[in-house]
């Protein structure tokens, strides 16, 4: 019996892993890119994503590794965020060079006429549901010429877009260790040249946990949250320098970061109106989906009267945009909180009142003229030339300059244009 019960034991078990590994990765290995004669002739990227980090955090505390790679590298004094400043439409962004507008992730959360469905980032089943997500985003683009894509995180990575994932690639699980995600990465890059990786993703979100948690004016926590994640770069960089691989580094995030006071707190529910339209706050930002379209003029006076540390607006009219937007699914009025002000839930901002009513975090999210909202754009490798520095640029036109690095051909529907960072790269011989 104990034998029984013991085989048993080992057969759920089995099953129970073999579930777990399908889930963790989800391509079918006797399909698996490889890559062609001239991919192989290529060069490679690795495209670092810092969540949340801020564009002075360096200047501010000098990490060693950074500062490093910065000196011999290049650097844009900001990245420029699209708006609304927020971590999933900038991802995506990052990786197809279009507009939020355009590749159609409009926010953290959304709504979706077409699908009838309200898109959060939390839902597993809407995060790899490539019909969400338009444009081509650079793994794709990659795919299509056989070359082998790898991604350890990123927004959209995890979709098939078009069809098509990235040649290996993990579910997002924030658990597990940024020394796991870069041990990860340089194994890829030791796999023979067919199976090899000519592009990699990875994703870091320690300085955004440390900013929204304690804002981006607490020296000591910052501090030492990009310390460590310096360290881990450090390894990043040294185990890519041993490989003696061609390997080109481009790092970025997403947005920048700034402090509100809890009393600087907007509840929501003070502008909700269930019967009258649905409401989609992603705290900078609220959308207001009317529930009868010939009431939109009312509902604009409605919310115009309420006015108290926020502005109301037709979409087309909204601040902000790069573009008048068009897209529906931002709905047809948009409600945005004066600068230092953000929604939120009124039971979130009772429980912050009672742990400190004097507690400062960090948010994002507002029109990026305001420079808080400025994330970073630094690169390193043979591609690019030493010690340059550009202007502030937008996050729109790293996609075209990735194209160029890998040899891709640049999509004619994106809103990126190479020639704003041609300038960081090394004449071609």
């Amino acid at each position: 019996m104990r034998k029984i019960i013991y085989v048993l034991f080992l057969f759920i078990s089995a099953a129970i892993i073999s579930s777990c590994k399908t889930r963790a990765n989800l391509n079918d290995t006797s399909s698996l890119t490889v890559n062609s004669k001239a991919s192989e002739a290529k060069p490679y990227l690795i495209l670092v994503s810092l969540d949340g980090f801020r564009w002075d955090y360096v200047e501010r505390f000098k990490p060693p590794h950074l500062t490093s790679f910065i000196k011999n590298g290049v650097k844009a004094e900001s990245l420029i965020p699209s708006f609304p400043s927020k971590t999933f439409p900038n991802h995506y962004t990052i990786a197809t060079g279009m507009y939020p507008e355009h590749h159609g992730i409009l926010g953290n959360s959304f709504y979706s006429y077409e699908k009838n469905v309200i898109y959060k980032i939390g839902n597993r089943d809407m995060v790899e549901d490539g019909s969400f997500y338009g444009g081509t985003p650079i793994w794709v683009q990659a795919d299509k010429a056989d070359m082998v894509t790898a991604s350890y995180f990123f927004v959209g990575s995890e979709a098939d877009v078009q069809g098509i994932r990235p040649t290996y690639y993990k579910r997002y699980d924030g658990s597990v260790k940024n020394e796991v995600r870069v041990a990860q990465a340089l194994q890829w890059l030791k796999l023979p040249a067919k199976e090899r990786p000519h592009l990699i993703t990875l994703y870091f979100s320690d300085m955004d946990d440390i900013g929204h948690r304690f804002s981006p004016n607490n020296n000591e926590k910052i501090k030492k949250a990009l310390f460590d994640l310096d360290e881990t770069l450090g390894n990043l960089f040294k185990g890519v320098k041993e490989t003696g691989l061609p390997v080109n580094i481009i790092i970025v995030s997403d947005h920048g970061m700034t402090a509100i006071p809890v009393k600087n707190y907007i509840p929501i529910e003070s502008i909700k109106n269930d019967d009258l339209f649905l409401t989609i706050s992603n705290g900078a930002i609220v959308n207001i989906y009317p529930k009868d379209k010939t009431k939109i003029d009312s509902i604009y006076n409605y919310l115009k009267k309420k006015e108290t540390n926020f502005k109301v607006y037709k979409t087309e009219n909204t601040p902000g945009f790069e573009y008048v937007p068009k897209n529906k699914n931002w709905g047809a009025i948009q409600v945005l909180p004066d600068l230092g002000y953000y929604f939120t839930k009124q039971t979130s901002i009772e429980t912050m009142n009672s742990k400190n009513p004097n507690a400062v975090f960090g948010v994002h999210g507002y029109d990026t003229s305001f420079k808080d909202m400025h994330g970073i754009f630094y690169a390193n490798g043979p591609a690019f030339k030493n010690g340059y520095v550009m202007p502030s640029v937008k996050n729109i036109h790293i996609y075209p300059l990735m194209c160029d690095i890998l040899g891709l051909p640049i999509p004619g529907d994106i809103d990126g244009k190479l020639i704003e960072m041609q300038g960081v790269l090394k004449s071609k011989e």
